[in-house]
């Protein structure tokens, strides 16, 4: 028991503890570089900034910024690959993507000062997202209660998606919980499948045969189950008297 809750467990927290040390790798490499890492990051609408789509996860500005995305990519990431491990990797690419294609398109920038959008708190939005979304459209109740586990520990959150700060790439959040929102409908019908009783196909019609099934009626000429049944009723002399 106890090497199966460990293989389970190692297998669910695999990929999140292999993305998230590739963070904390590229972050001590970029602290030991006199050269930032920033000019990876998303510059919107600017073919240099393309491959930022890519490599813009990986970059952070400081301590406080890497070890914030941290946590929630671990439990985010644990909660995906338990709960959707068949499609757990397709979902985290195709959020990973898309969020960072779309930031590319609709992203701040200035002509006159570059603005670089770094960070993997779009792939925490999309992952979020998608976990409520996803228990939502199945209609499993198992899942609908993950959907209520990811309001209470991520449910504030959701204010990132506002210009409330400059320094914020508020787009970046916006665009990743746009993202998993619609990886979640896609994916809907994949994976994880809500139990369908018999009594929700009930159907009156089919109760009804088709021409050649129907039953034989009953006629007096036939030979068959339908034939008439025929009772004699025979009397005897009683011998006390009377008729029986």
């Amino acid at each position: 028991m106890k090497n199966y809750l460990l293989k389970k467990t190692i297998s669910i927290a695999f990929y999140p503890f292999l993305f998230v040390s590739i963070l904390w790798v590229v972050f001590f490499i970029e602290q030991a570089t006199t050269s930032g890492f920033t000019k990876y990051g998303v510059l919107p609408r600017d073919a240099y900034g393309l491959k930022g789509i890519i490599t813009s996860v990986f970059v952070h500005g400081d301590l406080d910024h890497i070890a914030s995305n941290s946590w929630p990519l671990m439990v985010l990431g644990m909660l995906l690959f338990f709960f959707y491990k068949r499609i757990a990797k397709p979902v985290f690419i195709w959020i990973w993507l898309i969020s960072g294609l779309w930031l590319w398109i609709g992203g701040r920038n200035n002509e006159y000062v570059p603005v670089y959008h770094i960070g993997a708190s779009t792939l925490i939005y999309g992952l979020a997202t998608f976990l409520f979304f996803s228990g939502i459209f199945r209609k499993h109740l198992n899942l609908m209660v993950v959907s209520a586990l990811v309001v209470f520990l991520y449910g504030s959150i959701m204010w990132g998606i506002f210009p409330l700060k400059k320094e914020i790439s508020w787009e970046g959040h916006l665009f990743g919980a746009i993202a998993g929102l619609l990886v979640a409908f896609n994916y809907r019908k994949e994976g994880p499948q809500r139990k369908v009783y018999d009594w929700e196909n009930d159907n009156d019609d089919d109760d009804v045969l088709p021409p050649d099934q129907e039953p034989e009626s009953e006629d007096p000429g036939n030979n068959g189950p339908g034939k008439d049944i025929k009772i004699n009723y025979i009397y005897k002399d009683n011998p006390f008297g009377g008729k029986q």
